[in-house]
Formats: structure tokens, sequence, C-alpha cells
């Protein structure tokens, strides 16, 4: 079977934008590795704020909308997520039409896996001894200091682990942006294959660009777990565990 191969296929002229397959499906890479990259930093800042938010103390209300934005964006599939982003939000809110199908779909996956990292902080914050909030407080920290001085920078290294599996699922789920005609690596792959018939090919190339991607980061944040480990405190999870 593996005689039958023909790797030239990507030299090929696909007759478009790209002078040869492999031109093409590189730019589908650099698609893929935005889409997530973008999408990591506005799960991140949303993740650690919900997150954050859930383990106030005396604030209900607030700890009332962290619950629901984990609960309502946890709760549906990403896919039917970004097709409400792309198809029904824009109907109800006319401002969306202008926006591209990129940026809906990087809105959709960053707040699909915010839900996920606000889960991973509130438990970060919440297997901290009660003695740091305490010791914050007794310092004269107001609630913004202790979090930003004591708690979180703790907290953020125990979920370095569960972040690590994260950040590779960002990058696994940034898949599905192929259904809203977003020229990333798997709308590629479906493309070259129609036109090429050479799907094994298209498909083993494709598949390696995403273990690639998956594992340098996979490496780099175990560089950064390393060097923020905490002696005595912290027990290394190992990186790339998880879905």
């Amino acid at each position: 079977m593996g005689s039958n191969w023909d790797w030239q296929v990507f030299l090929q002229d696909p007759g478009g934008e790209y002078p040869t397959y492999l031109q093409w499906m590189l730019s589908a890479w650099g698609w893929t590795v935005s889409v997530a990259l973008l999408a990591l930093v506005i799960a991140l800042v949303m993740g650690s704020i919900v997150g954050t938010l859930r383990t106030l103390p005396d604030n209900k209300v607030l700890v009332g909308f962290g619950n629901a934005w984990v609960e309502l964006f946890r709760n549906i599939p990403l896919l039917v997520q970004i097709f409400l982003w792309y198809h029904v939000l824009p109907a109800i809110f006319p401002v969306l039409k202008g926006v591209s199908g990129f940026i809906l779909v990087v809105l959709a996956l960053g707040f699909f896996t915010s839900a996920r990292i606000a889960e991973q902080v509130r438990a970060g914050i919440q297997a901290l001894p009660r003695g740091q909030r305490y010791a914050g407080m007794a310092m004269g920290f107001t609630t913004v200091q202790y979090y930003r001085y004591v708690l979180l920078p703790m907290a953020f290294r125990i979920i370095i682990p569960p972040l690590t599996s994260e950040t590779m699922n960002i990058f696994k789920n940034s898949s599905v942006a192929f259904a809203v005609s977003v020229a990333e690596l798997t709308m590629f792959a479906m493309q070259a294959q129609e036109e090429t018939s050479r799907g094994i090919e298209i498909y083993l190339a494709v598949t390696g660009l995403y273990v690639i991607s998956a594992f340098a980061i996979n490496r780099i944040m175990a560089f950064i777990e390393k060097r923020t480990r905490v002696p005595g405190l912290i027990v290394s999870g190992g990186t790339g565990g998880g879905h």
C-alpha cells in the first residue's frame, strides 16, 4: 500500500492562490495557529476573571454570575456555539453582521474554553489553605490585593498541568472552524483530498502538523511548570493529560 503513496502531490499546483499544495497547507497551519492563540488569550483572560469571581467571599451576585457563565458555555457543544455565533447572534445583534467568520470563531472558541479554565482557576484557589487568605487580610491587603499578590500566583502554579491539557485542546478544537469556512488545516485537508484523491498523504501531513503544534505547547508548558514550581508545595501532575 505504501508504494502507491505519492508525496509529490504537495508540489503540484492547486490552480488557485497558492503555487503548491505545500504552501497552501502551511498557510492553513498559520490560520489554525492564529485561531488557537487568539482564542487562548480570550480564554485565559475570561477564565481567570470568572474563576476568581466564583471564589469571592460574601458576594453572591458575582459568584452567581461566574457560575452562570461556566454552566452556559460548558454545557453547549462547541460546534453548536460556533453556529450560534455565526448564524444566530448576527441576526439578533446587527452590529455583528460585519464581523468576519474568523473573529466569530475566535470568540466562540475562547468563551467555550474560558468556562473550562474558570473551573480550573476556581479549583486552584480553593485548594489553597485558608490561612493564606487570612494572612493577606491580616497584612491589611484589600480583596483585590490579596488575590493579586497571594492567592492567584499560587493557584496558577497548581493548575499548570490541567492548563497544559486545555491549551493543547484549544489547538485541536480549532479544527471545527472549517464549519464556517475559515481556511484552517481541516478545511485544507478536505478540499485538497477532493481535488487530488490523495487523502492518505494529505491527512497524514495535516495530522503531523497538529501533533507538532500540540507537542510544542506541551514542552512550553512543561518549561513554565518547571520554572515556577514551588518546592514542597506543588506536586507535579505531569503535562499532557486530560481529555
